[in-house]
């Protein structure tokens, strides 16, 4: 009888292998052929961005809050765009910010291109990067610009970013509302934290492709003007907290979709740690819950899929060798496979990266390695941040401490000890657009802090 059970048991625990190795197998072979349809539309895209030649006035506008990996390159590349008839609009809370002696630098570097900076004031409501792009736009767009542009400070776009995005949107059909673009992480540092977080974005970024309902990266977007109002977006803002997934449903709602642009895939340099970088992604997946609580039930289903397989199949595999059962072999056969394909699947993705950022091979390369060779805890860290992102409202950024309120809106809940000491009330709103070579020699960040005082 013993014997019996003991075969029954072994049968059951093999139809489970069986059973979970195919859904992992079936789930990685799909998202595979997902990662080789983007790079082959990655190519395409990237190989001919001389097609692109729109017109037409943009203004692009980056909220910027402290000191981002590299800020200086990065503000710079959006004053050197290959693109002719646009302005760039910087927006910070307070003069006091530390990026804004920084801003006003980068600024007279570029007398070129017309720049404004806007201080924007504390948030009473909302979060602070909506109400900064609020502030802004309210104060300058003018009916001669027909592109909003939007850019976060932590993004180094190519030099043809701009023009792409505008191209493509110039060209979309009359039911594509915006065009996005995203972001692919660089470590600084070839760390565990670095290389986990590198390889969780390359999994979410490798689901973009030609279709026309994603949703908005906000570090990387444009919408025409006349849409934008048309929509009343500006108005949806008030009072939350995500800029880009409330564009998204705005958009959705109205029937309009959003088309990604290879060229508009953006570099952000990266460098934190294992709980920074955790607590990052949990902030993104609850907002994700709150905003689009289908895409995020779907992701937390996906990346679950994966892991608990991976994990079963171990621990079965692990089961084995301790009773000495003969599950070892298919359980040693369905890790081999699933792996095996995994790591086909992340060749791929890593191909992709190379396709995106040539010039930083080098650097991507112990990140690209753990990635091919050790992907699954990648799988393993997204999917316990998304566990931990299902319960909770609440959650901290950039100094400033939110509530997530169920209708969309966010209410500050407190705001770090740093910020509370600037006096704000008596900052000025905005400064007006600046000509920097009718400058005074002064310093030209002194000249604008003596403007801002």
């Amino acid at each position: 009888m013993e014997e019996y059970r003991g075969i029954q048991m072994d049968l059951l625990l093999l139809i489970a292998l069986v059973a979970l190795t195919s859904v992992a197998f079936v789930h990685t072979f799909l998202m595979g052929l997902q990662t080789w349809e983007h790079r082959r539309f990655a190519r395409s895209h990237l190989t001919r961005l001389e097609r692109w030649r729109p017109t037409g006035r943009a203004m692009i506008f980056i909220p910027c809050k402290g000191f981002d990996l590299g800020l200086t390159e990065n503000l710079g590349r959006l004053l050197r765009q290959d693109y002719d008839d646009y302005e760039v609009t910087f927006v910070v809370e307070s003069p006091w910010d530390p990026a804004y002696n920084l801003i006003a630098q980068v600024m007279a570097e570029h007398p070129e291109r017309i720049s404004h900076l806007v201080v924007a004031g504390v948030a009473k409501q909302g979060g602070q990067k909506v109400h900064n792009l609020r502030t802004a736009i309210e104060r300058k767009v003018r009916p001669d610009i027909e592109y909003l542009v939007f850019v976060d400070s932590d993004a180094r776009p190519r030099p043809e970013w701009l023009r792409s995005m505008i191209g493509r949107l110039e060209k979309s059909p009359g039911d594509v509302g915006a065009v996005t673009g995203y972001r692919w992480l660089l470590p600084e540092r070839p760390t565990l934290a670095n290389h986990l977080l590198y390889g969780v974005n390359g999994l979410v970024a490798s689901l973009l492709g030609s279709r026309n309902f994603y949703p908005i990266w906000g570090g990387s977007w444009a919408i025409r003007r006349t849409t934008f109002e048309e929509v009343g977006l500006l108005d949806a803002w008030r009072g939350t907290l995500s800029d880009d997934l409330v564009a998204t449903n705005v958009l959705r709602r109205r029937g309009l979709g959003v088309q990604y642009e290879p060229a508009c895939m953006a570099v952000s340099p990266v460098d934190g740690t294992l709980w920074g970088h955790f607590a990052f992604l949990r902030r993104q997946y609850i907002i994700s819950r709150f905003h689009l609580p289908g895409l995020w039930a779907a992701g937390l289903i996906g990346s679950s899929i994966l892991s608990v397989g991976w994990l079963c199949i171990l621990a079965m595999a692990a089961w084995a060798i301790a009773t000495g059962s003969w599950l070892i072999y298919p359980a040693a056969a369905a890790a081999v496979a699933v792996h095996g394909l995994n790591m086909a699947r992340a060749l791929i993705r890593q191909n992709l990266a190379i396709v995106y950022l040539p010039e930083h091979a080098e650097q991507l390369r112990r990140s690209v390695r753990f990635d091919v060779w050790l992907n699954p805890l990648a799988g393993w860290f997204s999917t316990a941040a998304m566990l931990a992102s299902a319960v909770g409202s609440t959650i901290r950024w950039r100094g400033i401490k939110y509530r997530l309120e169920k209708n969309g809106l966010a209410r500050i809940v407190a705001r770090d000890a740093a910020i509370h000491a600037v006096n704000d009330e008596a900052a000025p709103t905005t400064l007006d657009p600046i000509e920097w070579p009718s400058l005074s020699d002064d310093d030209p960040a002194e000249e604008l802090r003596r403007k801002a005082a």
